[in-house]
């Protein structure tokens, strides 16, 4: 049978995604791209914001119209948290959640011709292993999986509900997994998880997974996808610099810059201290970039705190940030807060933001103008080759060289937007 595979969301989204595609492949399945026609149709749900569940809905209608005979399998995040109503959708034959959606080859095997099947227990907490390397055939970077689940409950986020209690990989597991990664080629991981810092298995640590990911000949970077700045340590900084396969990249979570705010979100530090942090990074790191996540019209956002959160965000060495607003979850304890701030304000407020972001990103850029930079190169477009340096700067090169999966130095020359353009050297 043929299947294809669609992702919604994040890197741990892309990494399970690559993993459930590989156990296909081994079970014999034939997997074609997404534009192709397909007898299953698997899509990877999230369920972080309002858009993450309309994508659901448009992704499968995209699914239908080209192939209108397929069956949809729904698995993940949203599948875990609004499970029955899932079936309204057409063709949805299997609606699979976080605890069995890596089974998902048998279970279709099994019930292709069963009436459809909801699938969602409750998410265990065990410490696990992935039996499956997730080779990732359509991308350069791997994602590696090593933590699942939070204990943290911030009050605008339902993940505790959808992945459960904070769990984590088994320590040789992840190496085992590393090691067949690169030997199919890939030569950057990204770690990945949902909590990622809190990353306990025995004695092993995140530094641990890290350390004994740096042994590992021929994987020559190494990059961490997110991280809460409370589970970040000066260990962790000491191994990032030009010299070492730590890369030059930190995305610290703040969602807020104001400490009223990050009370009402149940966030786990002040403003002060997450400046602290923030900091420290910058000044103990050349040429590290910064990133965060903020969410805009929070409810009891008022006008005030939006700017304090601004201000504080403007004098922050940031190299960017992922803007949300703020959209209410079913399980998210914030629906039920007061002083809900208007749609249109939300918008005004989270375009401000962004402009704040596109003109902090120039600035880092400027930094960078005319530095020798490594970059990983991954793919061509339009006659351009682009790919990452450490420090997470999009670089777009012009060249008649094979650059695919390789690293090449070159010099940082010119600003185009969200990337640079540079020249090999």
């Amino acid at each position: 049978m043929r299947v294809s595979f669609y992702t919604i969301g994040c890197r741990l989204n892309q990494a399970e995604t690559a993993i459930i595609e590989q156990s296909f492949r081994q079970s014999g399945y034939n997997v074609v791209d997404f534009s192709d026609p397909a007898d299953v149709v698997v899509i990877n749900t999230c369920t972080v914001t309002e858009k993450g569940d309309a994508d659901t809905r448009r992704v499968v209608n995209k699914a239908l119209r080209t192939h209108a005979d397929s069956k949809v399998a729904l698995i993940g995040c949203q599948a875990q948290t609004q499970q029955g109503d899932l079936f309204k959708m057409p063709n949805v034959q299997w609606i699979v959640g976080n605890e069995r959606k890596m089974e998902l080859a048998d279970i279709v095997r099994d019930t292709i011709d069963a009436e459809p099947q909801l699938i969602t227990p409750v998410v265990q907490r065990n410490n696990f292993t992935i039996p499956v390397a997730g080779i990732d055939r359509r991308h350069t970077r791997a994602n590696l999986k090593i933590q699942d689940g939070c204990d943290f409950f911030c009050t605008f986020c339902e993940i505790p509900y959808a992945r459960g209690r904070a769990r984590s990989r088994v320590f040789d597991d992840i190496l085992k997994e590393a090691e067949q990664l690169v030997a199919a080629g890939h030569r950057e991981v990204v770690l990945t998880g949902v909590n990622i810092g809190t990353y306990a298995f025995e004695s092993k640590r995140l530094v641990d997974v890290v350390d004994a990911l740096a042994d590992i000949k021929k994987l020559e970077r190494i990059r961490i996808s997110s991280v809460e700045g409370t589970t970040i340590g000066g260990e962790l900084l000491e191994r990032m610099g030009p010299e070492q396969k730590l890369c030059r990249h930190l995305h610290i979570s703040i969602q807020s810059a104001n400490d009223d705010m990050l009370a009402a979100m149940n966030r786990r530090y002040t403003v002060d201290e997450y400046r602290t942090l923030l900091q420290q990074a910058h000044d103990s790191i050349d040429g590290i970039c910064l990133g965060t996540d903020v969410i805009v019209g929070f409810p009891g956002e008022t006008e005030e705190r939006f700017m304090d959160t601004f201000r504080n965000l403007r004098e922050m060495p940031f190299a960017y940030f992922h803007v949300f607003s703020y959209s209410e979850r079913g399980h998210a304890k914030s629906r039920k807060l007061g002083d809900k701030v208007p749609q249109k304000e939300i918008e005004r407020r989270s375009q401000k933001m962004r402009d704040l972001s596109n003109r902090k990103r120039r600035l880092f850029f400027e930094k960078n103008l005319g530095s020798r930079q490594q970059v990983l190169f991954e793919q061509k477009k339009n006659g351009v080759w682009n790919g990452l340096t450490d420090s997470y700067i999009r670089v777009h090169v012009e060249s008649d060289f094979d650059l695919k999966n390789q690293f090449a130095p070159v010099l940082l020359e010119d600003i185009t937007g969200k990337a640079m353009r540079a020249r090999l050297l």
